[in-house]
């Protein structure tokens, strides 16, 4: 079973409820009619009008938003007409209660969705910040977890520091339980050094992310830095990081930027084949960003990502 075939069964198993803001746009209809057909989930399509048909919801919604954000000068008034748009409506929906999970993305921008999603829904506890991860299926099984690989920033943070990065490192051991059932997150912290074979200020912060997520995740299987060779050959493990718990087997990268990561994950994409799935993490409920390129197919399976994690 593919890994997204593995997502869909886990949707099915638990059906959420998915708030989708961009609830007008065509590709998005398509995809809540395919969601239904198949029990993947039950979509909410939000749109003005259909906002505008509860004014007792948005009543609340509006109040709800005030008290979050008057402490940063939000007035009554700014928090009705924010609570009206479809984007903060839809976080609204998930931070009540009324939804489990949201997507959007189709277009709107990642900034556009983080915004309202930072200011409503917040980081969940004991998370400092949001990031993604990439869900990574290898055709050589041999690496990672059976060919399954979990890399993470790629996409939101572009230059975290060591406490940033060691928050991304946790968050990505949970997406890997919650989404690919790695029962054994083996997380290698990346690096152009491994234990010691370069000094440079940017090794440095590697080494401390991951001694503060040690301290946040006792019970994780963490090493670094490491170079990639190191986390996922045996044969290099042996020569460079003899010893470690991660290295030659680890099922999870974290890249120290988001230029690495992001490179990182395009190389092994486009050179290696692999099928790469990104996910957003870190909040206190799942929301996930599309590309405005998005196919109906990728706004299902995404919405069926965004199910599991709930």
């Amino acid at each position: 079973m593919s890994l997204i075939d593995a997502i869909r069964a886990k949707a099915k198993a638990d059906v959420k409820r998915i708030a989708l803001p961009e609830g007008d746009e065509p590709r998005t209809i398509k995809a809540a009619e395919i969601l239904r057909a198949e029990g993947l989930a039950e979509p909410v399509l939000i749109t003005p009008e259909s906002i505008a048909a509860d004014p007792q919801r948005l009543e609340s919604y509006a109040a709800k938003l005030y008290e979050l954000r008057k402490a940063k000068g939000l007035t009554e008034e700014a928090a009705a007409r924010l609570a009206a748009d479809p984007m903060y409506y839809g976080m609204l929906m998930v931070k009540m209660g009324d939804a489990d999970g949201l997507v959007s993305g189709a277009v709107h921008s990642t900034g556009d969705m983080l915004r309202p999603a930072l200011q409503v829904i917040k980081t969940a506890p004991g998370m400092k910040l949001v990031s993604s991860s990439f869900l990574v299926e290898c055709a050589n099984r041999s690496f990672g977890e059976n060919g399954l690989l979990v890399y993470a920033d790629c996409v939101v943070n572009p230059c975290p520091n060591a406490e940033e990065l060691a928050n991304i490192a946790v968050a990505t051991s949970e997406t890997a339980g919650k989404l690919c059932g790695i029962t054994e997150p083996r997380v290698a912290m990346l690096s152009f050094s491994t234990k010691g074979s370069a000094s440079h200020e940017l090794v440095d912060k590697v080494r401390e992310a991951t001694e503060i997520a040690r301290g946040l995740a006792p019970d994780l299987l963490i090493d670094g830095e490491m170079q990639l060779d190191a986390a996922l050959v045996p044969e290099v493990a042996a020569l460079k990081a003899k010893g470690s718990p991660v290295a030659g087997r680890a099922n999870i990268l974290i890249f120290p930027d988001l230029q690495s990561g992001n490179i990182g994950y395009k190389i092994t994409q486009r050179l290696g084949g692999a099928d790469c799935f990104a996910v957003l993490q870190g909040l206190a409920s799942p929301c996930n960003d599309l590309s405005r390129g998005c196919s109906v197919e990728d706004i299902v399976n995404t919405v069926a990502a965004t199910s599991a994690q709930a």
